[in-house]
Formats: C-alpha cells, structure tokens, sequence
C-alpha cells in the first residue's frame, strides 16, 4: 500500500503557497495550458453572480488564468440564468447539450456534459453557493496540475478540525464524510482515507482523466470519481488543497439522508462491478424515511436513482469535436 504518511507530506497543499499567480500564468502559457471554470448549478441566483464577478475580473481581467468561464444549469426556474449571463458568464442549460444523449437531471450530468461543452486542458469545478467566494477556490485547485505534471486530480477541503500547519481548526460540516463515506474508505480502500474530503464539490481535473471515467448523474459522483481515478492510476496521481473555509448552506440532516443513499447505492455499485464483494441483492431505489402526521407516523419513501453516464471517450460526437480517432 502506498505511504499515506508521505502521500499527505508531499501531494497536500495550501492556497498559500500559490500567491505568486503572475508566476503561476507564466508556467501555465509556457505549457501552453488552457483552463475552464464549470459551476453547476440550479436555482442559485443569490450566490451565482457574486461567484461569476470575482472570477471574471480576478482571474480573467487581472490575472488571465482561467480561459473560460461557464454555468451549466440544470434548469432553474429562478433568474440565475440571467444573472450569470449579466455578469460575464457563458451560460448553457444542460438540456440543450448533446441533446441526442437526452437528459437527466442531477449535478453529476452537469459536470459530465462540461467535458463536452467547455475546452479546457484542465476543468475546474466549483459549486453554485458558495458565500465566501474567493478566487483561491480555483487558482489553489489548478496550481498543483500546473507545477506538478504527474497530478491528475486535486481536490479541495476546509474547515476541518485537523492540526495542520501548526494549527488546529474547528470543525464544519461534512456529516456524510465522517459517518459513511470514511468508514467505507477505511474498510475497502484505506489509501482513500488520505482525502480530508472526499465530498468536497470543487476540484480541479486534467481534460484526458474526466473523459476516460464514467459519472453518476446524482450525488454519487464524487465518490466515484476517487474510486475509479485510484484504481486506474493509484493515489500518487491525487492532490488535495486547502482552501481554509468554505461558507455554504446548512442542508437538513433528511436531506443528508438522501445523499447517504445515493452515495451507497454507488459505492455497492463499484464494490460489486470490480469483484470486490460477492453476490449482493438487488439494491432497492427506495430510501424510507418518516414524519409525525399529527398523533401517528408516516412513513415517506424517496425513489433515488444513481444512473451513470459513460466515458465521454465513447461518446462519437464527443470524439468528433476534440478529433480523437
């Protein structure tokens, strides 16, 4: 097994160490790196133009890091469309992309149709609601694939009570991390467990890694995308990057529920595809949780469906437009 000891000792970083974003330009231009920024969204237009403006004039205007700046939407029915487009975005409703493939809705099949729709040699993903937006949200996650051709995938983390750089931080969510997603880690792949959060939604990915792995349309695409990246090119091709905080919403712990399910559902899923477990039972859709009706119980039941979508490798329109023969 690798050295987790020494994984963490050389391939974590902190948005810190990469101030110098002039240098930072210079090497990408030198590699001749292009680099797109995909925020996925739905129903996001408090926190959505606050996102594209820091960005846009940070790292566009000011520094020229990102080439591109886009929000695929799921289909919001508030104005963040709108709002995106107001301030400078390239807006794309995730409907209209490769409309042959159909849609399907689900943050996953967002991040999916970004390799198709968007350029970029490296993409970095950022989610929609964020309050304390920074630009080290997306300079801290593709400075490592720039200094560091080996590195593939990094990802972010925050908030979490670690000592790290001679301090200690408090605590700040990440429920589903510490009482489902690391025990799996632990149990079935304990190099995994090196990732300080694994659920965290921004990362940033070389183009030649997203297209050759499949992505779940809902909330078990992050999971995957560990599983799968570790067992095609082991953990020295991860990073991870602190960002220090991220101020987000406060999601309801049934809702956590859901994202539990789904997130299981995917993992059973992998463990049972790569031999890795035996036989198991047909996993049900059906989460059941329940709610006081007045004086008795009622029990709800949630359909959550962990489809996939496959390597946009295989996709011919895909292959057609990058000319992959």
């Amino acid at each position: 097994m690798f050295n987790i000891g020494n994984w963490i000792e050389t391939n974590t970083f902190h948005h810190r160490q990469f101030w110098d974003l002039l240098r930072l330009i210079r090497e990408k231009e030198k590699q001749g790196l292009t680099i797109s920024l995909c925020i996925p969204a739905l129903n996001e237009e408090k926190t959505i133009g606050k996102e594209v403006v820091l960005f846009k004039s940070e790292l566009q205007d000011r520094y020229p890091l990102l080439d591109e700046i886009a929000v695929i939407d799921s289909g919001s029915t508030d104005r963040t469309r709108e709002v995106a487009a107001d301030f400078g975005a390239d807006v794309y409703l995730s409907a209209d992309i490769l409309p042959e493939m159909g849609f399907k809705r689900g943050k996953g099949e967002n991040l999916w149709k970004a390799i198709y729709q968007l350029k970029g040699d490296i993409i970095v993903y950022v989610d929609a609601d964020i309050k304390n937006i920074h630009p080290r949200f997306a300079y801290g996650l593709v400075a490592p694939l720039i200094y560091r051709p080996e590195i593939k995938y990094v990802k972010a983390f925050y908030d979490r009570p670690l000592a790290l750089s001679r301090e200690i931080r408090p605590s700040g969510g990440g429920r589903v991390t510490e009482i489902l997603v690391r025990p799996l880690f632990s149990l079935f792949f304990p190099e995994l467990t090196a990732i300080i959060q694994p659920l965290s939604g921004e990362y940033a990915v070389r183009r030649e890694i997203l297209e050759r792995i499949p992505f779940p349309v809902g909330y078990g695409v992050e999971t995957s995308h560990l599983i799968d990246v570790y067992q095609e090119w082991g953990l020295e091709a991860f990073a991870q990057t602190d960002l220090d905080q991220r101020v987000h919403r406060h999601q309801p712990t049934r809702d956590l529920g859901k994202m539990a399910f789904g997130i299981l559902r995917t993992f059973l899923k992998r463990l049972r595809e790569r031999g890795i477990v035996g036989d198991l039972p047909e996993l049900t859709a059906n989460l059941r949780q329940f709610q006081v009706q007045g004086d008795h119980y009622e029990q709800v039941i949630h359909e959550i469906y962990e489809e996939e979508r496959p390597p946009m490798i295989e996709i011919p329109a895909y292959r057609e437009k990058f000319g992959i023969h």
